[in-house]
């Protein structure tokens, strides 16, 4: 098991214990009473600590992406009505993840609404807040961690900067994990859309299956089927454990983007103790609905509490201010 992997399961655990703290919104972690300072002083703290740190590693999470439009998957949103509204009107769906967990009259309805749900992040462009923090990197050693599975990172970056922990919409794994193994998913979803049109089902022959047992295909991510945890899985968290402990001693900046409280285990409580541990590390975290800072690290880190497209934008403009008056 690697080491990120085992900072996880550790974290895991604790959620299991108290699953009911995390459902209501909250953590059953001593936080911080120290007041934050005014919204313009942590910006600046910000580029301060993102200027006079020699690493960065990023957590992305849902709110990143729900900060760019990327915000049907839990509503009944202008943007889940742009995508999925022939499934909303048909169904009564209320969010593109409750279409995931919903049955189907057929397997080709079925697929009919899975390659829609694909297609829409696979052919989304870059969304602006990522567009953002790639200047805020710019000329960083940086890694990124990301929980979301919507490609906006690895169209960013190169493969071995980007460790998806919880799968990727660019690949089918077999829904039986009957070898361990993914495959492209992208031009069969491609051909999926095509052929339904404006309808909501597709062809039965373009049902995709497993090369090896024949049993149908299923996207390789965490969440609403069997997940394959293989080789591929453990290479996306050897990534961020060799990328963390190459850089351990050095001035290590923990940025945690849009976490909520479904998965808190993934990036934020690691990033909690990783910060805790480690003598040269820092944390911010940005959310629009949660600032928490938890006590034994209120010298070593500070949230800010708003919209992270909007921070990020404000970092950048005083990352090019001060870089104006330096010149």
């Amino acid at each position: 098991m690697s080491f990120y992997e085992n900072l996880v399961l550790q974290t895991q655990m604790n959620y299991s214990r108290y699953r009911g703290v995390y459902a209501a919104g909250k953590t059953p972690v001593k936080m911080s009473q120290r007041k934050p300072v005014p919204y313009e002083e942590q910006v600046c703290e910000f580029v301060r600590q993102v200027r006079e740190a020699e690493c960065v590693v990023v957590g992305g999470a849902s709110g990143l992406s729900a900060a760019g439009g990327g915000d049907f998957y839990y509503g009944d949103t202008p943007s889940f009505r742009k995508y999925f509204g022939k499934f909303g009107d048909k169904y009564g769906f209320k969010g593109a993840f409750d279409g995931m967990y919903r049955g189907f009259p057929t397997r080709e309805e079925h697929w009919g609404y899975m390659a829609t749900f694909l297609n829409t992040t696979l052919s989304a462009p870059v969304r602006e807040p990522y567009l953002e923090l790639d200047k805020i990197l710019k000329g960083k050693d940086f890694h990124i961690l990301t929980t979301n599975q919507d490609t906006q990172f690895i169209k960013l970056y190169k493969e071995e900067q980007v460790s998806e922990i919880q799968g990727d919409h660019r690949f089918f794994q077999c829904s039986k994990c009957c070898h361990d193994g993914t495959w492209d998913a992208v031009g069969p979803v491609e051909e999926m859309i095509r052929a339904m049109g404006e309808g909501t089902s597709i062809p039965t022959d373009l049902i995709p299956h497993c090369p090896k047992c024949g049993g149908e295909a299923f996207p390789w991510v965490r969440g609403y089927g069997n997940f394959l945890q293989g080789r591929k899985y453990d290479g996306e968290y050897q990534k961020i454990s060799r990328y963390i402990q190459e850089h351990k001693d050095k001035k290590l900046l923990f940025l945690e983007l849009g976490v909520g409280r479904l998965t808190p285990m993934f990036i934020q409580e690691p990033f909690w103790n990783l910060t805790a541990s480690l003598e040269n590390a820092y944390y911010i975290s940005v959310n629009r609905e949660y600032d928490f800072l938890p006590e034994q690290i209120e010298e070593k880190g500070f949230c800010i509490l708003g919209d992270i497209g909007r921070v990020l934008k404000d970092v950048n403009a005083r990352m090019k201010g001060e870089a104006a008056d330096h010149e």
